[in-house]
């Protein structure tokens, strides 16, 4: 499933075809994805200009000069295609522009969404009310995160998935970032102390800025809208590791909780 660092990329790729532009065409090509495409959602972005593009956790964020925000996510297999040569058959939502450029959101196992709100009301869309922060946010700090863990007996795996406590966060990137800070998936959240948990954050925000800079991690179907693929997997530490060497020499092991794979090494994970 695409995580943060490859919908912060998706985001950087449609930036510059789409801001600033106006849409001459927005054509739902189904009723509905993973939920019912909005019906309305073709007669407020027709004609509207784009004015901006971001991004809140693992959701796409397309803002107009109505003071619409169209939002996205990407599913497990999702991505745009920019100025496809032809339209295919998972290509749900097309888009074209005022300077000739055509969008398409193609979603073949459609676990994705679509969804249009008032960019005023963003805060209280549903699936972002009891939303953490960001964990590039200048207010994701260890002294935070002690805070949101206290005594609590759940392993920090699964805290860290948890997006009431940090938005965006996936099972690649946290195993990444608990190994680079040398904490254990399993540890109990309430039991990691304040300066190892300022290790994590800043392991975190490490590891999410790498993998935007290589364009993301390519699992199965991502690519970047531009067609081009990520270049993160190729410095996972653990991730998809099991049975070969860490870094310290150990075998990276790996372990299934709650139907997702753990990936650790116990040698440096304590």
């Amino acid at each position: 499933m695409p995580e943060l660092p490859e919908v912060e990329t998706t985001v950087a790729g449609l930036r510059p075809v789409l801001e600033g532009q106006r849409l001459t065409l927005v054509e739902p090509r189904r009723a509905d994805l993973r939920w019912p495409i909005p019906v309305d959602l073709r007669q407020r972005m027709t004609g509207a200009v784009v004015t901006s593009l971001g991004r809140r956790a693992k959701y796409g964020l397309v803002e107009t000069d109505r003071g619409d925000m169209m939002i996205f996510h990407l599913g497990m297999s999702g991505r745009w295609r920019i100025d496809p040569e032809e339209i295919e058959k998972h290509d749900h939502l097309l888009l074209e522009t005022e300077s000739g450029h055509r969008l398409a959101l193609n979603d073949p196992r459609r676990f994705g969404s679509l969804d249009i709100v008032r960019a005023a009301d963003l805060a209280n869309y549903r699936p972002f009310i009891l939303m953490g922060p960001e964990p590039l946010g200048d207010d994701f700090i260890g002294e935070y995160l002690k805070i949101a863990t206290r005594d609590r007996k759940a392993p920090i795996k699964q805290l860290l998935l948890d997006q009431r406590i940090v938005a965006g966060l996936g099972n690649i990137y946290v195993c990444e970032a608990l190994h680079m800070a040398g904490i254990s998936p399993q540890a109990k959240g309430g039991a990691i102390s304040r300066p190892r948990y300022q290790r994590l954050v800043d392991a975190i925000k490490r590891v999410l800025i790498a993998a935007i800079a290589a364009g993301g991690s390519s699992l199965r179907d991502f690519v970047q809208p531009s067609g081009e693929l990520g270049y993160f997997a190729k410095d996972w530490l653990v991730y998809g590791r099991e049975g070969q060497a860490c870094q310290c020499g150990a075998l990276v092991q790996r372990r299934v909780d709650s139907g997702r794979s753990t990936f650790y090494c116990s040698r440096c994970q304590k």
